[in-house]
């Protein structure tokens, strides 16, 4: 009789428990549900360029994202960050510069992924004719570069090796494709710049001075605006959208052809363009979570700002770093 009340009080105890953990799972149900409706009603608000990875999602089979994206392109990382600052963006990504100047004005924002990345495409450009063979020749000359940028940087590196400052030359702070008009209409005496302007010049004739291979950590970052981060859903939405713009680079380094031919016809131009970038470049892409290699690199690079008179105070860039999103990138 014992025996028999034991086992029937066990099995009521297991219809019991199986009876919470149904109601339990049928809860988690719900309430995953409900997250991936609130996830399906969220805009990522994302800075790109023209061009930019977010162009590869179809070509690298990331397209099928489960929220809704507003895409916004600009010229430089600079005006990412600033409109990431105004509240108007919530991902986009730069070189390691820009945040930098952020942190001096406290804006709303972090630092959660880095992509390491080509710096030969990082140049100083003097005109075919030019007698100019050494940086050090700089002194009285103008040089055109991209304020707040890698550009702005590189310059000063460059000065600083010679014995020279800002004060030795005629700095002009121009945007990319004001830059290249100027060069081109021989206003420059040497422009120090990036990107797909490198080769238009090169194409018509300009000689390369120096790259960034020695000068540049060759860090770009992806950064977050903190309400986006804030936010829980959204926060999953950074995160996912991470891990596409990581096999996007995965897909550019394995199809550098594919690659140069699409990016050919975005840009209007040859794709020998794009493959003479993958040909020269210091490193191919690879996008990696925080690490503290990244941070310290970071660090030196806002101390020869600061030290260059160029922020409004010195900067402690820890803070601006947020490592909660490297499990995306694991």
């Amino acid at each position: 009789m014992n025996s028999i009340t034991s086992k029937g009080g066990a099995r009521r105890q297991f219809l019991k428990t199986a009876a919470g953990a149904a109601a339990l799972v049928a809860g988690w149900s719900n309430a995953t549900r409900a997250h991936a409706a609130q996830l399906r009603d969220t805009t990522l608000r994302v800075g790109t360029y023209k061009g930019g990875d977010s162009y590869y999602f179809n070509e690298a089979g990331v397209a099928d994202i489960p929220y809704k994206t507003a895409l916004a392109e600009f010229a430089g990382g600079n005006l990412i960050v600033e409109a990431m600052s105004s509240g108007t963006l919530d991902f986009g990504g730069m070189s390691e510069i820009p945040p930098i100047f952020a942190a001096a004005g406290n804006a709303p924002l972090k630092v959660i992924a880095v992509l390491r990345g080509d710096v030969n495409n990082q140049v100083v450009l003097v005109p075919k004719n030019s007698t100019i063979t050494n940086p050090a020749q700089f002194k009285g000359k103008r040089i055109g570069y991209v304020r707040s940028t890698t550009s702005h940087y590189f310059l000063i590196q460059l000065l600083k090796e010679n014995g020279l400052t800002f004060k030795d030359i005629e700095p002009v702070a121009l945007l990319p494709q004001d830059g290249l008009a100027a060069f081109k209409s021989g206003q420059l005496d040497a422009w120090v710049i990036y990107g797909l302007v490198v080769e238009f010049a090169k194409s018509q004739g300009a000689r390369v001075l120096r790259t960034a291979k020695g000068y540049l950590s060759g860090n770009y970052v992806i950064s977050a605006s903190t309400t986006a981060i804030a936010d829980p859903v959204k926060h999953q939405a950074v995160g996912d959208y991470l891990q596409r713009v990581a096999k996007v680079y995965d897909w550019i380094n394995r199809n550098p052809e594919k690659w140069a031919t699409r990016s050919g016809q975005i840009a209007g131009v040859p794709p020998e363009y794009f493959l003479n970038q993958v040909k020269n470049r210091s490193e191919p892409y690879k996008l990696i979570p925080v690490d503290d290699a990244a941070i310290q690199s970071q660090q030196k690079v806002a101390d020869v700002f600061a030290d260059a008179g160029l922020l409004a105070r010195r900067v402690d860039v820890r803070p601006l770093w947020d490592k909660s999103f490297a499990k995306y990138l694991a």
